[in-house]
């Protein structure tokens, strides 16, 4: 069984730098998220209008899709799958009635499909997607898929025989409608909520069957607050271009905002997506013009975050005027802020990040964050 240590003295460099991750599995980074929608059209609007995402592809009716939509969004190299079925008895339309609208596929870009199917399902994995391989004019995908945490599954997607838009069966998709971009450059990681007794289960799934290295662990005394607690492990493959923190409530006076998401998503699932930018005051003062609604941080938290984190480039008075918070590790900081849920289930968030160095996840800003979802909690009397 896989030693599931935290690792040490970790840097980015591109190369293999998590001395606890096997490679057994190399993945290249996050080809796509596709999300479960209860209508595509409108939720793409909302993506272009309010995130800055851009028209990229589109399967429907039009293209010989007869079952369901999907629409194709990308800002920077991060690709949004919405879709939406066709059919109110289907297994998609099911995922809706469940969970609402959330993510379904994390997919994973990797050189050998096949071979990331063999390895993980002889580790134990249960299939999802079995091998194959989709062609057009363009060239081949081959495609395979396990299922993790709840419903989401992982699909590995192999490109590298192909030079279309996006994957066979997609047209180009031109709406004649194109906001500005937001400045989103990739996924940071992805944040998957399970139940009480949980985390340890898939983080050693995520060290046994996919070969990724626990970079750290957060226990309820370094997540919570008076009244709500919650622990995570961060498992990241070898490259650490993937990191899947994985988080399950603690023990508190009241709710967490794990059991929250729990309650509302009817299971675990993956509870936000955290997106680079390189200039995170353009992002957010750019995304609050356009309506998307970010956790209000108190203004007593920039009292003394200046102490605590020393001199950083930014003008601090900026930072507070947008509720950007700030955090310090030993190879630099972050800046970074949250928004509300984006639907009505107090479930899936976005989280936008900016490293200048840091390679932690805002371990300084937990109280503050968890006193902010916790008035938002308040406010909907789930607390």
């Amino acid at each position: 069984m896989t030693d599931l240590k935290t690792v040490e003295n970790f840097t980015y460099s591109g190369q293999k730098i998590f001395k606890e991750a096997q490679d057994f599995l190399p993945i290249n980074g996050t080809d796509y998220v596709e999300l479960y929608v209860g209508n595509a059209k409108q939720a793409a609007h909302y993506y272009k209008t309010a995130l800055g995402f851009q028209d990229l592809a589109y399967a429907g009716l039009e293209t010989g899709m007869r079952d369901r939509t999907s629409y194709v969004l990308q800002q920077g190299k991060i690709r949004l799958v919405l879709t939406t079925p066709f059919d109110p008895e289907s297994e998609m339309a099911q995922h809706l009635r469940l969970h609402g609208d959330g993510v379904k596929v994390i997919a994973l870009w990797v050189d050998d499909a096949y071979d990331a199917f063999e390895q993980t399902t002889k580790r134990g994995a249960k299939p999802y997607l079995q091998p194959k391989t989709v062609t057009d004019a363009d060239g081949e995908v081959r495609y395979s898929g396990i299922h993790t945490y709840g419903d989401t599954v992982h699909v590995f997607v192999e490109r590298k025989n192909y030079t279309g838009l996006f994957l066979p069966g997609y047209e180009k998709l031109d709406t004649g409608y194109h906001p500005g971009t937001c400045g989103l450059k990739y996924i940071d990681h992805m944040v998957g909520n399970v139940e009480l007794g949980h985390m340890n289960n898939w983080s050693k799934f995520y060290a046994e069957v996919m070969g990724f290295a626990n970079l750290v662990t957060f226990d309820d005394k370094d997540i919570s607050t008076e009244y709500t607690a919650l622990m995570s492990k961060v498992m990241t493959n070898g490259n650490g271009y993937i990191k899947f923190p994985i988080n399950e409530p603690a023990f508190g006076k009241k709710k967490s905002q794990v059991e929250e998401y729990l309650d509302f998503y009817k299971g675990a699932g993956c509870q936000h997506i955290a997106v680079a930018t390189d200039d995170i005051v353009f992002t957010v003062s750019e995304m609050k013009k356009r309506g998307v609604e970010f956790l209000y941080v108190p203004g007593t938290y920039y009292d003394t975050v200046g102490a605590r984190v020393g001199d950083i480039a930014e003008d601090m008075a900026i930072l507070k005027k947008w509720g950007i918070m700030v955090d310090r590790d030993e190879e630099g900081y972050l800046l970074q802020i949250f928004t509300k849920p984006v639907e009505d289930r107090p479930t899936l968030f976005f989280e936008i990040i900016q490293r200048k160095g840091a390679k932690s996840f805002g371990k300084g800003n937990f109280q503050a964050l968890f006193e902010s979802i916790e008035a938002e909690q308040a406010r909907r009397g789930t607390l």
